[in-house]
């Protein structure tokens, strides 16, 4: 279930900051034909903790009717101020047709030292109330996010809901540390890497599958990408591993909290998308940075 390219999709808008469900349904059906396993909604990448629940669930209505069957679709848990609230959002998410949640890290979870019981309780509430299966998120911490410790991750293995980690630290020693942990541990979880800035090393690194936000963005080569490394063809996925890095580099460059805004305008300059808005407080990319992005889309072949 959790294994080859699951990108993490954006959220069009128009000029309002509302969605743009006409962009999103040719989006959609765009991915699909560029042969992604799954998508991620509602996620970092797609502006999922500046919408309402209102808007979360009629993005998961309209993908689920544009793709489902077709790829998994996966809808992002960001948290609701309380576990109780949380759990509402995750049955509503899942009534509205959710196939498996990427469970955000919360403010509860920072402040050192971690409390495992925080973590594993919080996990546990959910997985408790919903039928399908969950994804624990390591995020780096200038994402909004929080790392875990080795016991706090033992505590949420421990929880038969929980069926994959997505591990996004963007550090490839931190990231070799939790495979090392999972698999010496003998853990049945599945591991995504969330790691923009190095893809293909990830799957060196023993990862079953990414769900990512450069997912979004050449991603019929990412899939093939995918399929030549597990069919043993390390040539051809290190070439287009070469092709394919480069221009994550340019959309997740510092600051990384703009790559959303980057992901949409090279969306845009594919004719995927309508428009490159996004949401306040989040600001739009300026003049030379868009010629950054167009510039790498032609070096990657894809303008």
């Amino acid at each position: 279930m959790f294994r080859g390219i699951i990108a993490a999709t954006v959220t069009p808008m128009d000029r309002y900051c509302a969605i743009d469900e006409p962009s999103l349904r040719r989006y959609m059906r765009w991915l699909v034909d560029q042969g992604v396993h799954g998508v991620a909604v509602n996620v970092d990448t797609g502006e999922g903790p500046a919408l309402t629940l209102q808007e979360q669930l009629r993005v998961l209505d309209v993908v689920k009717k544009e793709i489902g069957g077709k790829a998994l679709v996966v809808a992002g848990l960001t948290g609701a101020g309380s576990t109780r609230a949380t759990v509402e959002a995750a049955r509503e998410l899942e009534r509205h047709g959710a196939e498996a949640f990427l469970v955000f890290p919360v403010a509860a979870y920072r402040g050192r030292p971690q409390s495992a019981e925080v973590v594993y309780r919080y996990h546990l509430a959910i997985a408790e109330a919903v039928s399908v299966p969950l994804i624990a998120f390591q995020l780096q911490e200038g994402l909004g996010g929080v790392e875990f410790t080795e016991e706090s991750l033992a505590r949420v293995f421990s929880i038969p809901g929980v069926k994959a980690i997505k591990e996004a630290a963007f550090d490839a020693r931190k990231f070799a540390d939790v495979v090392k942990f999972i698999r010496g541990n003998g853990y049945d979880v599945a591991i995504l890497t969330g790691n923009d800035n190095f893809i293909l090393e990830s799957f060196m690194l023993g990862c079953d599958g990414a769900l990512i936000g450069f997912g979004t963005l050449a991603t019929a080569m990412q899939v093939e990408m995918y399929r030549a490394w597990t069919a043993g063809d390390f040539r051809r996925a290190m070439e287009l591993g070469a092709i394919i890095q480069p221009l994550a580099d340019v959309i997740f460059a510092p600051p990384v909290r703009d790559y959303r805004a980057r992901t949409k305008e090279a969306l845009v300059m594919q004719g995927v998308i309508a428009e490159a808005h996004v949401r306040p407080p989040l600001l739009p990319v300026d003049d030379r940075e868009r010629e950054r992005i167009r510039a790498a889309l032609v070096r990657a072949g894809l303008l």
